[in-house]
């Protein structure tokens, strides 16, 4: 029966190829689809882990309505969270209480406005560290300039242009409020405080002493932590930076990796799914339509079939196969070029492919299950046709 179908397929293939065509694009497109998801959810979740897996934020908590942010961090914030084990950096950083700061490479007279808007930012040497910056020039200020307050500062790349710095090996020097600050480095990128390229980078004491504690916008803690250790960072960090009052702090783990990915297929399957079974109706209703002219073509075939001795269940059973066979091969190509779809986009991108085995070996079955149930109705009236009544035909 099975040589026979595909002897009957074969007598006509530019027909049994447009036939196949809405099973190829459905199946393809399915296929497609869920792999370009798992594939695109893939590479988020890569850059998730690099950088949002690893960076623990711990602020104050929010303080009681009309009352001004608290500053909770002890002095050796940054040395007693570097004690935890699986931390790689850790500092305190909140943006400097200026309003509209006077910024400028030489001292400004009282009502002149420069207008470089350059943030002003207090950062401790950790801080500094946890941010993951490139140093462009110069160097980072450290903790002998931290714990002696030195009038110092690190200048973003974006400041450094407003400013008209390029270079340092002339020790230049920027004016905040008419106060003086070496510059030490310039740094061209910041993976956790991209903010920081269009600022001015102070060390916390020197900060403190110079304009005190933040006002607006409480001071948080920034943590740098290797991979997997950020949950239980987030549990240790008050214990170790307030062990009377851990609750004065507030610790922020990154979130689940899995509910983002999860969030992403969702979004991106959706509506190509929608479009992925459109397609395969339409193949349904295309291989119907084509089985249903193929019995009006045979029905000699089906009334000498008849008349030599086949039954109604055979000559039903005859055009199921040839449309499951048709409906098997589109899945079958189908498949294949999901696949190779999948594997073209991420070679493109310089993306890491991921297919599921659960998606791709089931998608040639679904093409069956489409060319079975589209020859369903054909079958059945191919089957009730009377041997007399096909043969005068």
């Amino acid at each position: 029966m099975l040589a026979e179908s595909v002897a009957g397929l074969v007598q006509r293939p530019g027909r049994s190829v447009l036939t196949m065509l809405g099973t190829v694009l459905g199946v393809g497109a399915f296929v497609a689809v869920l792999g370009l998801t798992s594939t695109a959810a893939g590479q988020i979740s890569a850059s998730f882990n690099v950088l949002r897996a690893t960076t623990v934020t711990v602020e104050d908590a929010a303080p009681k309505s009309g009352e001004a942010p608290a500053m909770h961090f002890p002095a050796d914030s940054d040395q007693r969270v570097e004690r935890l084990n699986g931390v790689v950096a850790a500092g305190v950083w909140w943006s400097v209480p200026l309003r509209n700061p006077k910024i400028g490479t030489q001292p400004l007279p009282p009502g002149d406005d420069p207008g470089t808007g350059v943030s002003v930012f207090a950062a401790s040497p950790g801080a500094l560290r946890a941010i993951q910056p490139t140093l462009q020039a110069g160097t980072l200020y450290n903790a002998f300039h931290q714990r002696r307050g030195e009038p110092v500062c690190v200048l973003g790349s974006g400041a450094a242009r407003a400013l008209g710095i390029s270079r340092l090996d002339n020790q230049p020097v920027v004016f905040i409020n008419n106060s003086a600050y070496t510059v030490l480095g310039i740094i061209s990128d910041a993976q956790r405080r991209p903010e920081a390229l269009m600022g001015a980078m102070l060390p916390t004491t020197t900060a403190l002493r110079a304009y005190g504690a933040p006002a607006d916008e409480p001071a948080e803690m920034i943590v740098h932590t290797r991979v997997g250790a950020a949950h239980l960072v987030a549990r240790q960090a008050p214990l170790a930076l307030l062990p009377e009052h851990p609750r004065l702090l507030h610790a922020s783990p990154p979130p689940d990796p899995h509910a983002l990915r999860d969030a992403v297929n969702t979004s991106l399957s959706g509506l190509f799914l929608l479009l992925a079974a459109i397609c395969l109706v339409i193949g349904a209703l295309g291989i119907a339509n084509t089985t249903l002219v193929a019995i009006l073509e045979r029905t000699g075939e089906i009334g000498l079939r008849r008349s030599l001795g086949a039954r109604p269940r055979h000559i039903a059973a005859q055009f199921l196969t040839e449309s499951t066979t048709l409906g098997t091969l589109g899945g079958l190509v189908g498949t294949a070029i999901g696949v190779c779809t999948v594997v073209v986009v991420a070679v493109v991108q310089d993306w890491t492919a991921i297919v599921d085995p659960l998606t791709v070996l089931p998608a040639p079955l679904v093409g069956s299950v489409v060319g079975l149930l589209a020859g369903l109705y054909p079958a059945l009236r191919a089957a009730r046709i009377e041997p007399l009544e096909a043969l005068r035909q």
